[in-house]
């Protein structure tokens, strides 16, 4: 692919930093957030910001998307400003927000209706791989779409795998999901039993992250814990939604997931403690408790 003008809705922590790698790699990046003032380091590496989406999907070929819950999601694609007022044929949309398979499925159709490829692309690394631009993307949809896309998906992630059609992608996202959840109790109790047993926890870790119990939750966020370090690489309040909707998908399959139950439990009192905008971290909390 060569550079390609980009427009880019949702500029918040992991979406600004992915707009740092594509201007870095030399895209026009088109923006559209909120609040422009907190875009204004991007808009001085060069993006141009936009007053709606419409607008900054105008004179795009690829157009990202990355809003905070389904409903965002709707009102960006589907709105009365959004990207479907103005995409062209030929446009390629990826949404890179955690949402609802079904609501991938729903834009999918609706592109390709218009002659537009539509991908859900959903991410995982959290702030720091967005910063390091090693995301791990799981990428639904068509496989010309997603080969069309890999050379811009590879500016910010390093393992991008197709995982099948449209909502694939946003179900492997809940898989991910169901393991974060149950591994952040157990990295938090963890800490919390070596302190209480007078153990050094940066050497436990030095032992731990490096054996079975290895994880990326615990080589990146059991240090934030250990330092009372709670700010968001991820929202609490978007962790949330993603296990709301994994629970949601899980009782349309049939399935029970106690272990997921539990986490969200334990997270819905967090947030009831006004916790709702800490990082995930911030679980280390409710085992002090």
């Amino acid at each position: 692919m060569t550079k390609k003008n980009v427009a880019f809705i949702g500029t918040g922590v992991m979406g600004a930093s992915i707009v740092h790698h594509l201007l870095q790699a030399g895209y026009a990046v088109h923006i559209f957030t909120r609040t422009a003032s907190k875009a204004q380091t991007l808009i001085e590496e060069g993006a141009v910001w936009h007053k709606t989406a419409a607008d900054a999907t105008k004179n795009a070929e690829v157009v990202f998307t990355m809003v905070g819950d389904p409903i965002d999601v709707e009102e960006v694609y589907f709105g009365d400003a959004g990207i479907f007022k103005t995409a062209k044929e030929g446009t390629l949309v990826i949404d890179l927000t955690t949402s609802q398979p079904t609501l991938a499925k729903k834009i999918a159709t609706f592109a390709a209706e218009r002659h537009i490829d539509a991908l859900d692309a959903p991410v995982s690394g959290g702030d720091v791989g967005a910063k390091n631009g090693t995301l791990s993307i799981m990428v639904g949809g068509k496989k010309e779409a997603f080969e069309r896309a890999l050379s811009i998906f590879e500016v910010f992630g390093q393992n991008v795998v197709y995982q099948g059609l449209a909502g694939a992608g946003q179900h492997t996202k809940m898989c991910n999901q169901i393991a974060i959840a149950t591994n952040m109790i157990g990295v938090a109790e963890s800490l919390v039993y070596g302190k209480r047993a007078g153990l050094d926890l940066d050497t436990v870790l030095q032992s731990i992250s490096a054996g079975a119990a290895g994880s990326w939750s615990l080589s990146n966020l059991a240090p934030r814990m250990i330092k009372g370090d709670l700010e968001p690489g991820f929202y609490i309040k978007h962790f949330l939604k993603d296990m709301r909707i994994a629970l949601e998908e899980a009782e349309q399959m049939d399935l029970q997931l106690p272990g997921l139950q539990l986490a969200k439990k334990m997270y819905d009192e967090l947030a009831e403690q006004g916790l709702q905008e800490k990082g995930t971290q911030a679980i280390i909390k409710y085992c002090k408790s």
